[in-house]
């Protein structure tokens, strides 16, 4: 007996349910490796739980209890007893900038600095090590954590850094300091005006500049070509150490929302193209770009989901505002801690209206970054507008974070088929400081996975990287426990909004291959499917290891059918 699920021949041999492609001879089917005598946690409705998985290729052959599959082995079978592990399907992060976060991990350190004098003392010691042709840059400072709310300025820099170039960026990515050579580089004077969607802070007597730059500002510095722009080499060695980064947390997929120039962004498409025909990418990669690029992509003639099982061109990114850590994010009230202020719009609502309608048109894949209440609720009056004009298909718009929203947006998810693109690390990282942005009343219906989810809306989670740490196990704890970073919220922030952990690893798994129209091949574990998996450390989804699972590490992650990664012992 045999049937076809989605291009892959399914056979039954001895009452096991197996996938093989069309073209083999269905006599006999023999793994290439069995896991065996686990806890197999599959996403897969139909078969939620199983003891084993057996793998041909690149391919799920079959699911199901050890001594059935123990059938499917052979001679050169590979046979791993789990004594007992969890295993779930690879991670699918749904947000990450995987080039940045690769080029994070070699530049200066300052989110954890704890004061000014541990700030100025790492900028002394990257300083004293960089060849003096380079800029300083990195940082992902924290002036919650490091200034006590206050903000950085170039004097500040200048204390410790003043003869070279430096641009140091918020972690968030929405605000930067530089000192004041780059101001002078720039020509950012007191005659500046601010850019569209930016904001030069200056000082209230002479309205000259302090050195900090929000949003659209930043391109003051960076689209002037004042930053060299990586090399080849630089690029390649980033990646390669971002990989590394991804496979020892099990992430086997990624969105990479990327955010580079178009120059490097070209070369990084390059990489990828090159490293996946030469067997070297061990996560799959949908690359986005720009929103304001569309006709890039649409000239060629491009539609979503070009590419191969590696790297495909994933959509287009564009942004409505900036973020609440930055004070930037678009509210429909005023700030707590600014109130002359409801945030800014990055792009004009008009313009962004006309990219999203021209590129869905085109059959392009649309994802739009919101931070605040009022951007939520504007994205999704464009969506459902676009929706209308351009007639019904399957497009799954997506807002990225859908970080604070009115609680009469959230059934508007569900009815307009949006995807809120969420990573639940910011809950327990922004819940230190948040309420002194918006108060608590707007935080309460902030970050509102369980509301979300209550709502029947899709909820995918990704990490934000490397704005907030790579991994899908902090960011499980976090949607789980919501416990602050401070450890002022031991029950958690807003503990209405948690969520399970079965939910959290379905968010983190096949929602996040659903938002990147890939949850027929990857996302969960069944026959057929892509052999993407992860061998944890703990049984996080036991009632007794509820408070370890942010400690839970990965033993084994296997991408295609290969392992990529396996914990020293």
């Amino acid at each position: 007996m045999k049937m076809l699920l989605s291009g892959i021949l399914v056979l039954w041999v001895g009452g096991i349910a197996v996938a093989a492609p069309r073209e083999i001879d269905p006599q006999p089917v023999v793994a290439d490796l069995i896991l065996t005598n686990g806890k197999i946690w599959t996403v897969n409705k139909a078969q939620p739980a199983a003891e084993a998985v057996a793998i041909w290729r690149d391919r799920i052959l079959a699911v199901g209890s050890s001594a059935d599959l123990g059938r499917l082995a052979g001679p050169r079978t590979r046979v791993i007893d789990l004594r007992g592990r969890r295993v779930v399907p690879g991670f699918h992060d749904s947000h990450v900038h995987l080039l940045g976060s690769g080029q994070r991990l070699g530049e200066v350190a300052l989110k954890d600095a704890r004061d000014e004098t541990d700030f100025g003392a790492r900028l002394r010691a990257f300083d004293r090590k960089l060849p003096r042709d380079r800029w300083l840059l990195g940082g992902e400072w924290d002036h919650d954590r490091t200034f006590a709310g206050k903000l950085p300025s170039a004097a500040l820099i200048d204390k410790y850094v003043r003869d070279r170039p430096v641009f140091l960026r918020r972690y968030d990515g929405h605000m930067a300091v530089v000192n004041s050579k780059v101001l002078k580089l720039a020509g950012i004077t007191a005659k500046t005006p601010d850019p569209a969607g930016g904001i030069i802070y200056r000082k209230p007597s002479t309205q000259e500049p302090t050195g900090l730059l929000r949003d659209n500002a930043m391109n003051l510095v960076g689209e002037r070509g004042l930053i060299p722009p990586p090399a080849d080499e630089e690029i390649a060695v980033a990646v390669r150490a971002a990989l590394a980064e991804a496979r020892q947390l099990g992430v086997t997929s990624v969105q990479d929302m990327d955010g580079s120039s178009p120059a490097t962004r070209t070369k990084l498409f390059r990489l990828y193209q090159r490293m996946s025909r030469a067997g070297q990418l061990t996560v799959r990669v949908d690359l986005y770009w720009p929103l304001a690029e569309w006709q890039t992509l649409a000239s060629l003639g491009l539609a979503r989901e070009f590419g191969n099982d590696w790297i495909k061109i994933g959509g287009l990114k564009g942004f409505v505002d900036g973020s609440l850590g930055s004070s930037t994010a678009k509210m429909f009230e005023p700030f707590v801690n600014e109130p002359n202020s409801t945030g800014i719009y990055v792009t004009p609502l008009t313009s962004l209206r006309e990219s999203i309608r021209a590129a869905d048109k085109a059959g392009l894949a649309v994802a739009v970054h919101a931070i605040g209440d009022r951007a939520n609720a504007e994205i999704l009056d464009i969506f459902e507008v676009v929706a209308k004009e351009n007639g019904p298909r399957d497009r799954r718009f997506r807002i990225e974070h859908a970080q604070h929203l009115r609680p009469r947006d959230y059934a508007r998810f569900r009815a307009l088929g949006v995807i809120a693109s969420m990573q639940p690390y910011h809950i327990i990282d922004d819940g230190r400081w948040a309420e002194g942005r918006i108060g608590k009343k707007r935080c309460a219906s902030s970050y509102a996975c369980r509301a979300l989810l209550d709502a029947g809306a899709r909820v995918a989670f990704g990490s934000d990287w490397s704005v907030a740490p790579l991994s899908p196990l902090l960011g499980i704890d976090a949607a789980v426990r919501r416990r602050t970073l401070d450890g002022k919220n031991p029950g958690g922030w807003f503990p209405e909004q948690k969520i399970t952990v079965a939910e959290a690893i379905e968010a983190y798994t096949l929602t996040a291959a659903y938002a990147a129209f890939q949850e027929k091949k990857r996302g969960s574990l069944m026959p057929g499917k892509l052999a993407d998996l992860v061998v944890l450390s703990r049984d996080i989804l036991a009632e007794k290891e509820l408070a370890n699972v942010g400690s839970t590490e990965v033993v084994i992650t296997i991408v295609g059918g290969k392992i990529v990664y396996e914990r020293k012992k």
